[in-house]
């Protein structure tokens, strides 16, 4: 083998030795050194190229035929990303760099150096691109997988990979232009070193929260999510490292910064989704004005309503079984009574218990809440069973158009400005 790279860097020496014996001979006078180094730059380019060309059949063409996509998931984003072709390039490039120095000899050692550093300023590049390309397909891999909480973390790390790789690369870049040790710029780097953490807070703040997300598996791409702090209710489209991109209901496109998720309260509603149910919790206000004790001729009436005529009869025979014992039973305040106000929300239970728009495993509740100056509300708790918006506001709408109708036939009134006391 080392035969073989001494005979090829003397043929290279050879040639040119007798390029520069031609050029010298039909070059114009003082251009002679000028077209040389063009025509020496320029066969090791070809050579580069053709080397190049030969490494990619030989590297893609094996690992064709090794791959094995369904054993082998991997090796389908490696190859998709194209590390394959990198690899190919650097191996081509530093055959090069071991070969110009048999090119550039002689009186060129100036050109030398020039070229020495621009093949490792070269392979600098492409191990750069080569970490990027990697980067790529793992995120390809997991996407494949449709693992989205490592696809969010391998987004955090990778991105601040690629952060740090430009700046590692770059300083690396510089040492190899210029010559210099890489510890000098390092070295300097120590007296800002808070403007750098200043600098990079959000990049920092996101790695963390990119790590925390995947981790805790609480968010993902694809979530239905509400942000209160801004407003913002809608599905996640992409977790990077900086924002995080939120596609609303209203078609239009959000977005935060990534760091919120960790430090901003984040409502996940895709359980409910993925459940198909969806919650149902409003409430209608009534005139206190209007509650009244059932008298028998409003009980007699209320009986032909299905829902609640066993109800009636049942309680009625044990408020009527107690008064027997009770003085000055003639008024009606004494012992126990129906009121319009009970019976209707009984009413209104019964109802959402026979709805088959509301989901019969989840809570059902109707509920009086805190007497306010606008009158008494009475909120329905329950779950819709269909979580799609469209159809979920049907159901609710549904519900509250009968019951705020219903109302009426318990002589209750529905609070609203302008309403007589």
């Amino acid at each position: 083998m080392k035969d073989e790279i001494k005979d090829t860097k003397s043929f290279f020496q050879e040639l040119s030795e007798q390029l520069y014996i031609y050029i010298s001979k039909v070059a114009p006078s003082g251009f002679d050194i000028v077209f040389l180094i063009a025509f020496k730059i320029a066969l090791l380019v070809g050579v580069f190229l053709l080397l190049d060309f030969i490494f990619k059949i030989i590297i893609n063409y094996t690992f064709r035929f090794f791959r094995n996509e369904n054993k082998f998931p991997i090796l389908k984003s490696v190859y998709q990303s194209r590390i394959t072709n990198s690899l190919a390039h650097f191996i081509a490039l530093a055959t090069v760099g071991s070969l110009h120095e048999a090119i550039f000899v002689g009186a060129l050692p100036k050109t030398s150096i020039f070229i020495h550093r621009s093949v490792n300023l070269g392979l600098v590049l492409i191990l750069a691109g080569m970490l990027y390309r990697s980067l790529t397909g793992f995120r390809s891999y997991f996407t494949i997988k449709q693992d989205f909480y490592k696809v969010m973390a391998i987004n955090a790390i990778s991105e601040t990979v690629k952060i740090l790789g430009i700046f590692i690369f770059t300083i690396v870049s510089i040492c190899v232009v210029f010559g210099i040790k890489g510890t000098t710029i390092v070295g300097s780097l120590g007296a800002i070193t808070a403007v750098l953490v200043l600098v990079f807070r959000d990049t920092i703040l996101g790695f963390v929260t990119g790590i925390h997300v995947a981790t805790s598996k609480s968010l993902k791409v694809g979530d239905w999510i509400g942000v209160p702090k801004y407003n913002i209710e809608g599905n996640i489209l992409d977790i990077s490292l900086l924002t995080t991109k939120i596609s609303n209901f209203d078609k239009t496109i959000s977005s935060i910064p990534t760091y919120d998720l960790l430090t901003t309260e984040i409502k996940n509603l895709q359980v409910m989704s993925e459940s198909n149910t969806r919650r149902i919790k409003k409430s209608i206000v009534f005139n206190i004005n209007s509650f009244k004790f059932l008298n028998n001729e409003d009980i007699e009436r209320l009986k032909e309503i299905n829902l609640i005529s066993d109800y009636l009869n049942e309680k009625t025979s044990e408020i009527n079984l107690e008064k027997a014992s009770i003085d000055h039973k003639d008024k009606i305040i004494n012992g126990r009574q129906l009121t319009n106000i009970g019976v209707f929300r009984y009413y209104a239970q019964k109802y959402l218990e026979n709805d088959p728009d509301v989901d019969k495993e989840s809570p059902i509740m109707v509920r009086q809440l805190e007497i306010t100056t606008q009158g008494l509300p009475m909120e329905v708790y329950c779950f819709a069973n269909d979580s799609k918006w469209v159809k979920f506001e049907q159901i609710q709408a549904d519900i509250f158009d009968h019951l705020l109708v219903a109302s009426k036939e318990f002589d209750l009134q529905i609070m609203q400005i302008g309403l007589p006391k």
